[in-house]
């Protein structure tokens, strides 16, 4: 069974007054919480579908509706791990 996370960025603008960028080279929607974007859990969905349609919901939403195309879906397995190996924070 999967379940589909549906997420909202609200990116911060760069400090250094250039432009807000909302997608990669690729086209993907990117983000930078450390960089002062704020991302919202709107919900868990059983099926995508159901989280297109709170999408469109929200685009009228204060908030919401100022970045209408930075909404995100990501498809989990439920009951999967996900972090398997552990992990490694780099110190800069």
């Amino acid at each position: 069974m999967d379940v589909y996370l549906l997420r909202h960025i609200h990116h911060a603008r760069p400090s250094d007054g250039a432009p807000i960028r909302h997608v990669d080279d690729d086209g993907d929607l990117i983000w930078d919480e450390e960089g002062g974007d704020d991302v919202k859990l709107l919900g868990a969905y059983s099926t995508e579908q159901r989280a297109n349609e709170r999408i469109r919901e929200a685009q009228n939403l204060p908030g919401f509706r100022d970045e209408p195309d930075c909404f995100h879906i990501d498809r989990y397995e439920v009951d999967k791990d996900e972090w398997t190996s552990g992990y490694f924070t780099y110190h800069y």
